[in-house]
């Protein structure tokens, strides 16, 4: 269950989308009384795309809403709100899925962070390491983003920062060889989780998106298993661009997950339900901040909640 500090923090954090949608759902009714027509329909549905669930998406949650308005008795704009909240929380909640650990027979758990340049990728991977480390998980990180000299500095950074090691190689060294490393090491040290770092790349880039691949089939001769998990960090302010990469990265390497960074700085919070709606695959996490604790175990219905500025019950 979530805590009351996390749900009341996640409603905090998505400030901008849920002031933008909440006060566009307000703007929609006079008097707090509620009205149906298909004026009103099409002014929720273009609220509903203006938070960024796309098309697809705000077009069932609407179509939902009027058949429940046929069946159920809505006429203030807080029960508007609680059927939004409900309707929203049925498209996300196949995607709440915990990500666990499970040690495989062949060695640690793998997990291979993929993404485009500049979406937090890095930093994602270190505050995934330090939430593994916290659950009592001894975990060590693959510098794979040998592209950018600065990328391996800062894993190396945070691994001295979280007491976590950091397998890494110079600057322009073979990625696919420091994943081989990383799992060779890990397997000699015992340790129960390895995430694996790989370079930010265009997801129209080809040959870029190729070389994921290699590393993941060095991965498998290792561990037929491994990676056992692949997530793709996107960034929640470029929108439904994160969609067309979701599908450039499911297509080139197969994605177990998508982990949704820099709700807290956007109004398009929105598309993460776009994406759960898409894309049959967990949102294990979502990042709200900065700091080290603010990537986010996903809950469904606290995000539907707080998307349109419900505070958390639980």
């Amino acid at each position: 269950m979530t805590s009351d500090t996390e749900s009341s923090g996640l409603f905090a954090r998505l400030k901008k989308t849920r002031t933008s949608l909440a006060g566009g759902l307000a703007g929609l009714f006079g008097g707090g009384r509620v009205h149906f027509d298909d004026g009103v329909y099409d002014d929720l549905e273009d609220q509903l795309l203006m938070a960024d669930l796309g098309v697809e998406a705000s077009t069932v949650v609407v179509s939902a809403l009027r058949e429940r308005v046929r069946t159920t008795r809505i006429d203030s704009s807080e029960s508007l709100k609680e059927a939004l909240i409900d309707e929203l929380s049925s498209i996300l909640t196949p995607a709440e899925r915990p990500l666990v650990a499970q040690e495989g027979a062949n060695g640690p758990f793998v997990i291979l962070m993929v993404g485009v340049n500049g979406v937090g990728k890095t930093t994602t991977t270190a505050k995934l390491a330090a939430y593994f480390q916290k659950s009592g998980h001894s975990v060590l990180l693959g510098a794979c983003d040998t592209f950018r000299a600065a990328a391996i500095e800062q894993l190396q950074s945070w691994g001295e920062r979280l007491g976590i090691g950091v397998i890494a190689q110079s600057h322009g060294s073979d990625a696919a060889a420091v994943a081989h490393d990383a799992l060779s090491a890990a397997k000699s040290r015992g340790a129960e989780v390895l995430i694996i770092d790989s370079a930010g790349r265009q997801h129209v880039n080809a040959d870029l998106m190729a070389q994921l691949g290699k590393i993941r089939r060095v991965l498998s001769k290792a561990d037929a298993a491994a990676p056992h998990e692949t997530l793709l960090v996107v960034d929640g302010g470029t929108g439904q661009n994160a969609l067309s990469q979701a599908a450039a990265f499911e297509k080139e390497v197969g994605l177990t997950g998508i982990c949704v960074t820099k709700l807290d700085g956007t109004a398009r919070g929105g598309v993460v339900v776009a994406l759960a709606k898409q894309f049959p695959v967990a949102i294990p996490f979502v990042g709200v901040g900065e700091g080290i604790a603010d990537l986010r175990p996903f809950k469904a219905r606290d995000f539907a909640r707080a998307l349109v500025g419900a505070p958390s019950t639980e």
